[in-house]
């Protein structure tokens, strides 16, 4: 009987993991619902999202509608500059949800892009792919058009792919390639894997040239393309090597 109640035991999650796992939301989020009283298990209103419960099994309803599995989505969306990468901005700034149609409202951004910062974000239902595409091990390169102050020499490109050390942190591009050159800006490419906070600022601080403009351009195999800012299209998460 114990190791009966062991394996039945191994299928519960906590309530909010077991909302965010049907990609009906994120983890956060679905602690905001059951807070809010909007969740029922089993008919009754539950608050406490720590509670154990089979998402399999358990009968789950958010808003009196029941919850099941949303089929697994993926979304490029081009960021413009001046868009927050959040749900909603007390200041009342536009976000990147201000962009999207209310039945992708659901989906969470994988990493973000600052305020300043445009281009290429992704974004999905499915909580395992924006771990995947995240988690350093994997090394999923994201490529950047940079803009700068100043000239940048073939020195400064090699501390950039050696890496340097800022705020505890060691900071480098997998590659680092001039485009172009004056004596007051230059435009780079950079392709980095690790997603560190702020990091392609950081890095080109760190060698002495703030920037002045930042795009992402690519993302693992997804490409910003021609996409006009602002715009989204769908895509197959299939297409990400590795990801299951």
């Amino acid at each position: 009987m114990a190791n009966h109640r062991n394996s039945k035991q191994k299928g519960r999650v906590s309530l909010e993991r077991a909302l965010s796992k049907l990609g009906l939301c994120s983890r956060t989020e679905a602690r905001e619902w059951i807070e809010a009283g909007r969740v029922k298990v089993h008919g009754s209103v539950e608050r406490d999202p720590l509670r154990q419960v089979n998402p399999d099994t358990a009968h789950m309803e958010v808003d009196g509608l029941k919850a099941t599995r949303n089929e697994g989505r993926l979304i490029l969306l081009h960021k413009p500059t001046g868009v927050l990468t959040t749900k909603r901005d007390p200041e009342g700034r536009p976000t990147l949800y201000t962009l999207l149609p209310p039945e992708l409202h659901s989906l969470h951004s994988v990493g973000r892009l600052d305020l300043h910062t445009s281009g290429l974000l992704l974004l999905t239902n499915l909580t395992r792919l924006s771990s995947f595409l995240t988690d350093p091990v994997n090394a999923i390169p994201r490529i950047y058009i940079v803009g700068v102050e100043g000239r940048v020499i073939e020195e400064v490109l090699g501390k950039m792919e050696a890496g340097i050390e800022d705020q505890g942190e060691i900071l480098k591009a997998r590659s680092a390639t001039l485009l172009k050159a004056s004596g007051k800006e230059s435009l780079l490419r950079l392709e980095l894997v690790e997603g560190k906070n702020r990091e392609v600022r950081r890095l080109c601080a760190g060698t002495g040239h703030e920037v002045r403009s930042l795009k992402r351009v690519s993302f693992g195999p997804f490409e910003l393309g021609e996409l006009a800012p602002g715009s989204w299209r769908e895509e197959d998460p299939a297409k990400i090597n590795g990801f299951s």
